[in-house]
């Protein structure tokens, strides 16, 4: 089967300045804003904070685990070696965020909006994006086990060598997406990747599970 040429689903760049200056910062308070600035090494977990916003910043080894931060606002920002296990973050909007050996596990982004975002080198299993919706985001080596996108809506979102074990996209809307080299054992919600590319040995490995999912026999050779 020829390969067709698929537009370029890339996030788009962000735009941040080479030098910030950096901000000491200990907690984090309802409707807060902190932008242009640079965190490193802040203790920042288990707060209660909604409507944090945070724009033009670069974090670097910021522990935010498990806090809630409903509402929460990223744009244009960086994230390295951060944490956001467990965090409660249930309308989120992320937009031109970068976020590269990070933990996010058990992260709930249920009802939020990502745009632009590219996250490598990070876990990502046990979180949630339910009735969230994905723009042109890409995973790239990535744990993503048992995460679901339970009635998410994905439009040009890249899997490039994730584990995507246990995975579930049940009621998932899926447009212009592709997996590559994902492992994809025990996959959940088969039938909702109409829409998804894969390469062809990933599709043969699949070829099981939709047959089942579609009530196809399997008839023994004579």
């Amino acid at each position: 089967m020829p390969s067709r040429a698929r537009p370029d689903i890339s996030p788009r760049a962000l735009e941040l300045p080479s030098e910030l200056p950096e901000l000491a910062l200990t907690t984090l308070e309802h409707d807060q804003t902190i932008s242009e600035a640079t965190l490193i090494g802040a203790a920042l977990g288990d707060l209660d904070a909604r409507g944090v916003s945070l724009q033009g910043v670069a974090l670097t080894n910021v522990d935010l685990s498990g806090s809630s931060l409903e509402s929460l606002y990223v744009s244009q920002a960086t994230l390295k070696a951060c944490s956001l296990a467990n965090v409660q973050a249930r309308g989120a909007v992320l937009t031109r965020v970068s976020i590269g050996a990070s933990r996010l596990t058990g992260v709930l982004f249920a009802e939020a909006k990502l745009s632009d975002v590219t996250v490598r080198e990070s876990r990502v299993d046990l979180a949630s994006f339910g009735f969230a919706r994905l723009t042109r985001v890409t995973f790239e080596d990535c744990l993503l086990a048992q995460t679901d996108f339970l009635e998410a809506q994905l439009d040009g979102v890249r899997f490039h060598d994730c584990d995507l074990t246990g995975a579930d996209f049940r009621g998932a809307r899926l447009t212009g997406c592709e997996l590559r080299r994902c492992s994809l054992d025990e996959l959940e919600g088969v039938t909702s990747l109409r829409g998804a590319a894969f390469e062809w040995p990933a599709i043969v490995e699949l070829a099981g599970a939709w047959a089942g999912a579609l009530g196809i026999g399997v008839l023994d050779a004579e």
